[in-house]
Order: C-alpha cells, then sequence, then structure tokens
C-alpha cells in the first residue's frame, strides 16, 4: 500500500486544500472577539505566589492602594504663589471627581494634614485649605511646608520649584484613563507652570496601550515589506502574496486558540504574532529550490514534488528546532511564560504544515510561463546572488585556518561583554528619552522623592511593641540609614508623625524633634493624633494591635535593582543593630524586583534547557554528534556575540532581550541545518565531487535560501527600529543583526571548521 503523501494529496486536490485552509482559518477567527488583554505586570505570577500574597496582606493591614499616580507640578519662579496655589487648588479639586480615582486620599496641599497647637490643643487639619490671598498667607505656608520633615521632598521640593499631588487609584481603573483625564484638567490652566504625569498604572497603561496599537500597525507593515521584498527577488507577485499569507494564516490560528482557550493577551504574548511572521521566512527556502529544480525538469508537479523531497528533512527539522527552542518554556514556573512558548511553538508547527500542504497547494496554480521566466534567473554557476555567495563561502573553505582564529577571538571577546550583562527591568525606560512618561518620570524624580514605592514592614511579635521608644528609634535609624543610598529620595513611617507631634506640643522647640521618652507618651500622641487625622494617615503608617510598623520608601528610579539595594541595606542594619522585629519588604517595587528575577530566570532556564534540547535535535537530525557539534557552532557564536554586544553597549537583560534569546537560538541554528543538510546530501549524490566543490556548491544553491531568507527577515523587522517604545526597537534590531550574522556565519565560518575537520567528519563516510 502506497505511503501517505500530504504534499502529494496538496499538489492532486489544491482548491481543496486552499479552501480547506481558508475554512480553518475562519473558524479560528471566530474567537477574536473575545479577546482579553492584561497588561498588569502583577498578573505575570500567580495568585497564589508568595510575593502576591504577601502584597495583599500589608495593602489590607495598612488601608494601601495598589496603584497612586503622581502628578508633578512645576514653576520655575517658585510654587508658593497665589497664582500657583489657586492652579494647584482647581487642579485637585477637579481630580477628585475623576472617576477611579480614591478620592479620600489624594495628598495635595489642600488635602494632606499638616499638625500644628492652637490653644495648646493639638490640631490636625489640611494644610491649605484655601489658597492665600496674601504675603502673610504665603509666608505662614512656607514655615509649614518647609519646619514638617513630613512634606518636604514629598509635597514641596527643597528649592521650592516643584509640588505633587498623589492620587491612588481604586482597584481596577486604568491608570492612562485617568492620567488622560488629568491632562484634560491641567490643559485649562494658563501660565509659567508645566505639568508632568508619572507613576507605575501610567507607564504601565500607557505602554498597554501603545504597544496594542504598534502590534496592529507593525504587523502589516512587516508582512508589506515582506511582500514587497520577497517580489524583488522573485518578480512573482502572486508566490509573494503565498509566502505572506503563509505567516498570517498561522498568525490568526495561533491567536485564536489563545484566545479560544481563555488566556488573556499579556505583554508577552502580544509578541508571538511578530515572532512567527519571523518563523515564516523559513519557508523562503522552499521558493529558493523550487525555481532551481523547475529550471532543471520543466515540469511544474515533479518540480514541487523533487523540492519537497529534497528540502523535506531540514524543513521539517529547522521548525522542530524552533518549536523545541519555545515549547520548554512550557516547562516553566509562570503562566505567561507558558502561554507564550506554547503559543509561538503551536504558531511554528502550524508553519511547517502549511509548507508541506498550502504552499505546494499554491504553486500549482501558477502559469508555466512565469514560472520559466523566474526560474531562469537561478543559474548556481553563472548568477551573480550565487557568484557572490560562492565567493563567501570560497573564502572560509581556502582560508579556514584564519577564519577559525578570527572566530575564536571574536569569541573571547564576546565572552568578556558576557560578564558585563546586568539583569534588569525598568518599565518606564522602556519608553524612548523625549517620550511624555519618561519625561515626567524624569522630572518628578528629579525635584522630590520619587515616584517608584516600596515598603519595608517592621514586624514584632508582641502587641503595643511599636509604642516602645526602643522599636520607634530602630525605625528612625532603618530610615536615615536607608536615606543614604542614592536610590532612596525619602522615607516616611509612623515615627515621622510621632516626632512632629512631640515637637508642636513643646512650642515648637527643635529640641524635641525626637522619639519621646516613655512608651506611655508615644500612645498618648498617636491616640490624640488619631482623633483628628484622616483615617489613612496613621493607618497608612501602623497596624492597630500595634505590632507591624510601614516604612514607606519612595525610590527616584523604577530599575529593579533598586529595589534590591533597599532590602540589602535593611538586612545590613538588622545584622548591625539587633531588634527582635523582623523586616519584610513589599509594595509595586518590591513586586517589580520579584517578578523581574522569576520571569527572567524562567526565560533563562528555558534558554539553557532548549540548547540541549536543540543540539540533542541536531544529533538526532545527523545521527551523527561529530555533525552535530559543528552544526551547533553557528548558533553559539550567534547568540554569543550578540550577548557580547548587548553587554559592551550596556543594554539590561530585560523582558525583551530575555524573550529574544529563545528566538535567536531557534533562528540561528535553522541556516546551519539547512546547510549541512543539503551538503550531505549533496556528498552522496555526487561521491567523486570534492568536498571544496560540494561547499561551494551548498553556498550557491541552498545558500541562497540562506541569504533570502535573512535578507527578507531583517528587511521586515528593520521598519520596528523607528517604533516610539524601546522594546520593538530591541526586537528590530536585534533580530535584523541575528539573522545577518547567522547567515554570515553559516555561510562563512561553517564551511572553514567542515574544512579543517574533514578528516574527522568523513572519516566513516570514507570507509564505507
Amino acid at each position: 500500500m502506497k505511503k501517505f503523501s500530504l504534499v502529494e494529496f496538496s499538489v492532486n486536490h489544491p482548491k481543496l486544500v486552499v479552501v480547506l485552509s481558508i475554512l480553518i482559518t475562519m473558524a479560528f477567527m471566530t474567537q477574536f472577539p473575545k479577546m482579553r488583554t492584561d497588561t498588569n505586570p502583577k498578573n505575570m505570577l500567580p495568585a497564589t505566589s508568595e510575593v502576591r500574597v504577601w502584597n495583599d496582606e500589608v495593602e489590607k493591614t495598612f488601608s494601601l492602594y495598589e496603584d497612586m499616580i503622581a502628578v508633578g507640578i512645576v514653576n520655575e519662579k517658585g510654587i508658593l504663589n497665589t497664582g500657583t496655589l489657586g492652579k494647584i487648588q482647581r487642579i485637585t479639586d477637579e481630580i477628585l471627581k475623576i472617576k477611579g480615582v480614591a478620592a479620600r486620599d489624594v495628598s495635595s496641599f489642600t488635602t494632606i494634614d499638616n499638625v500644628t497647637v492652637e490653644d495648646a490643643t493639638l490640631k490636625v487639619a489640611p494644610l491649605m485649605a484655601k489658597a492665600p490671598e496674601d504675603e502673610k498667607g504665603l509666608e505662614y505656608l512656607r514655615k509649614m511646608l518647609y519646619e514638617n520633615p513630613l512634606f518636604l521632598n514629598r509635597i514641596i521640593s527643597k528649592d521650592g520649584k516643584t509640588t505633587a499631588i498623589y492620587v491612588p487609584l481604586e482597584r481596577g481603573s486604568n491608570g492612562k484613563e485617568i492620567a488622560d483625564s488629568i491632562r484634560e484638567i491641567v490643559k485649562k490652566e494658563k501660565g509659567d507652570e508645566q505639568y508632568y504625569i508619572a507613576g507605575d498604572p501610567v507607564a504601565r497603561d500607557t505602554f498597554g496601550a501603545e504597544m496594542f496599537k504598534l502590534m496592529a500597525l507593525f504587523a502589516p507593515v512587516a508582512g508589506m515589506v515582506m511582500l514587497i521584498v520577497r517580489y524583488l527577488m522573485f518578480r512573482d507577485l502572486f508566490l509573494s502574496i503565498t509566502l505572506m499569507m503563509d505567516a498570517m494564516i498561522s498568525i490568526v490560528w495561533s491567536m485564536g486558540l489563545l484566545i479560544g482557550l481563555g488566556f488573556p493577551i499579556h505583554i508577552m504574548s502580544s509578541m508571538a504574532p511578530v515572532f512567527l511572521m519571523a518563523i515564516a521566512t523559513d519557508s523562503m527556502h522552499i521558493f529558493n529550490e523550487f525555481y532551481f529544480r523547475y529550471r532543471e525538469t520543466k515540469d511544474k508537479k515533479r518540480a514541487i514534488i523533487e523540492t519537497m523531497q529534497a528540502v523535506s528533512r531540514p524543513v521539517r527539522n529547522t521548525a522542530l528546532a524552533t518549536a523545541a527552542g519555545f515549547g520548554v518554556l512550557l516547562f516553566m514556573n509562570i503562566i505567561p511564560v507558558k502561554v507564550f512558548g506554547g503559543l509561538v511553538a503551536f504558531g511554528t508547527i502550524a508553519l511547517r504544515l502549511l509548507s508541506f500542504s498550502f504552499i505546494p497547494a499554491m504553486f500549482t496554480f501558477v502559469k508555466d510561463d512565469k514560472l520559466a521566466k523566474i526560474a531562469h534567473a537561478e543559474d548556481v554557476d553563472a548568477g551573480r546572488g550565487s557568484g557572490f555567495l560562492r565567493g563567501l563561502a570560497g573564502f572560509g573553505t581556502h582560508h579556514p585556518k584564519q577564519t577559525v582564529l578570527v572566530g575564536l577571538i571574536l569569541f573571547v571577546i564576546a565572552v568578556i561583554g558576557l560578564s558585563k550583562i546586568v539583569v534588569n527591568n525598568n518599565l518606564v525606560e522602556w519608553f524612548k528619552k523625549d517620550s511624555e512618561v519618561r519625561v515626567a518620570d524624569t522630572a518628578i524624580n528629579k525635584a522630590l522623592g520619587g515616584t517608584s514605592l516600596g515598603y519595608v514592614v517592621a514586624i514584632a511579635k508582641e502587641d503595643d511593641y511599636i509604642k516602645t521608644p526602643e522599636a520607634m528609634r530602630y525605625v528612625e535609624g532603618l530610615q536615615r540609614h536607608l536615606e543614604k543610598l542614592p536610590v532612596v529620595g525619602k522615607t516616611t513611617s509612623v515615627v515621622d508623625y510621632v516626632k512632629r507631634i512631640n515637637r508642636v506640643l513643646h512650642d515648637d522647640n527643635p529640641q524635641f524633634d525626637a522619639v519621646p521618652e516613655t512608651k506611655e507618651m508615644i500612645g498618648q500622641y498617636i491616640f490624640l493624633f488619631s482623633m483628628s487625622a484622616k483615617p489613612s494617615d496613621l493607618d497608612n503608617v501602623v497596624d492597630y494591635p500595634f505590632r507591624r510598623a510601614n516604612v514607606w520608601v519612595q525610590l527616584k528610579t523604577w530599575d529593579a535593582s533598586a529595589m534590591r539595594e533597599v532590602i540589602k541595606a535593611a538586612e545590613e542594619y538588622k545584622k548591625s543593630n539587633p531588634s527582635p522585629m523582623e523586616m519584610k519588604p513589599a509594595g509595586i517595587a518590591y513586586f517589580n524586583l520579584v517578578w523581574n528575577d522569576e520571569v527572567l530566570g524562567d526565560m533563562l532556564k528555558g534558554f539553557i534547557l532548549a540548547l540541549l534540547v536543540v543540539f540533542g535535535i541536531l544529533a538526532y537530525d545527523f545521527r551523527s554528534l561529530k555533525w552535530a557539534i559543528v552544526g551547533y557552532s553557528p548558533l553559539l557564536f550567534t547568540v554569543l556575540l550578540l550577548y557580547g554586544v548587548v553587554g559592551y553597549v550596556g543594554k539590561d537583560f530585560d523582558m525583551p532581550i530575555s524573550v529574544l534569546s529563545c528566538l535567536s537560538l531557534g533562528m540561528a541554528v535553522d541556516f546551519a541545518i539547512h546547510f549541512v543538510s543539503r551538503l550531505r546530501q549533496r556528498l552522496k549524490e555526487a561521491p567523486a565531487e570534492p568536498l571544496s566543490e560540494a561547499l561551494l556548491w551548498t553556498a550557491a544553491r541552498p545558500g541562497k535560501g540562506i541569504m533570502r531568507n535573512a535578507i527578507l527577515f531583517a528587511a521586515s523587522f528593520a521598519v520596528m527600529i523607528f517604533a516610539p517604545l524601546t522594546p520593538y526597537i530591541t526586537v528590530g534590531a536585534f533580530i535584523v543583526s541575528m539573522m545577518l550574522m547567522s547567515a554570515v556565519m553559516t555561510l562563512i565560518y561553517l564551511p572553514a571548521l567542515i574544512t579543517l575537520m574533514q578528516g574527522w567528519l568523513l572519516k566513516e563516510a570514507q570507509s564505507k
């Protein structure tokens, strides 16, 4: 009984195959209306993860909000004038009306509590109930601001030119939408003031919105560039569209499956269409070989079948290697990492299924006269492109020692570069330097305590321990120790309130700006304050059994490493100053650190595992460890050189770079699989041909597909370099560099290695 061949079935029933492909695609498209997006980094970790459970507990204990927006107001002439203060009052009043804003806890000149004494009684009231109208009122406000450490560097800068309105958001609110509403409010105000809107929810939700816009823009733009470049290569519009359709169909199938299974689209999975479009260019090897075969046979159906027989093994195994590179991510811990890996692995398999069905079927619709015209230009010996590739391979073949030596020198340089890589994530730096989000964040961080917020929670074993002078002084010492860090702009705790009350109750004498001597006095001060203050004033910094104190730590950068420095400093302080209290980090800055470490750690583990799996695939495909080692060299060199450059230029190893590691692995090995497979095939078909000539033939014929693939790939994704978001720029530059470098490594370095090691590699074949 004849074995079923998908290629032959597709060639014999092309219309059926095309119709089935379209129907399946339409079925997947029915899932698109159910699409949900999720740009919250918190959901990168499961709800049961230790950091999420702990952060939720801290937020509940201290009545904290998950998200906070900082509205910076700058006047270079100084903000303490009646005009600017009036604007602050009007802006605050309008912000309080925005849906999604936790109005009761907005901090501004008009809402923040000020502690004073009136008629020997402690008075807690808003700092500025109404904007002052005369110099006397301005002077009093200036005195209140600069003598109270709770205000300095928080709502007033030391130089008096900047203030901030802190806007907490109700859970589930969209930071970008609220930021846009605030922008509309400040637009109405005229004058010398400049306005800046920053904070994690602004950056996160703005990035999410921009990301999906770019995904909708760059996928078709990259597809259009791919179409144009493919047309310029072969002058065949119909088959150029076929190659683009191949990519688009796989994207629809993959995204439809993702949505149909109920998964939201995260930051990582949103990049899958870009990756699948890149992987789809491997079909170029089929097109390349088909024109050569048609030139030789003049029979379309025979040329299709012979083409697929010639390239089926390398095409199948490159797909397997790429799918494995992403598939290993299914074994990681982070759900979005698993989803991303499974999504791209499924899309890669879909692409290869289409390569053996949809593409052969589409070939049958092209007229013979058009094929003859295109195929006429495909000549291994005479064509300009083939001649150039023979020259490249000839350099490695005829100068193997010099080529390998240069490679080893580059290898050593790359390893040194790898040692310089810093693992870090900074969401704000995913925007360009001149973007509104990044400019605002920089301006507020420069003038005030910082837009990134972390906590250090002091936990005692007994109730009321926090009210003891020992505990208060310990927390105060911790604050001063943390404030020595360059990344820390300001700290705030219950100690600051107690010291302020102690001072104002002693006629504002600076000598009493200290922790009271007894537990009873501290307890009395806290009680008096709680009677008049907003509940959140104390709730945010201490719990009511008085077993936990919350130290607010404002950071001047969103670098994940900043919170790492805070944790290290807190541990050093605890070691130098033993205490019965435990210190635990919390807050969005701490979450970003954990998320950074776990996601990047997962990607790194996945990458290392994929390296091993891909080597196993090469050994299985080539049926030889020797050839697997040789075929592995372009992959290792490409990856090492790329990441070596990352280290030298000072680019952080962040999420976009870590995601690209899997793509670089899969794509860098593809060219080597095609080259080695076709070379060994050539050696079997023409055993009398010298190795050097077989290498040059491989470079000129399958090598043409390699170079075309690289150029098509690079041209399509070069457009991403012009994106407004730096991860897209990174992806574009990385992919362009990776494709061109891996192609050059395959066409120059691989022939040099094979020439040098021919005695070892061909020994078995020669003995047979």
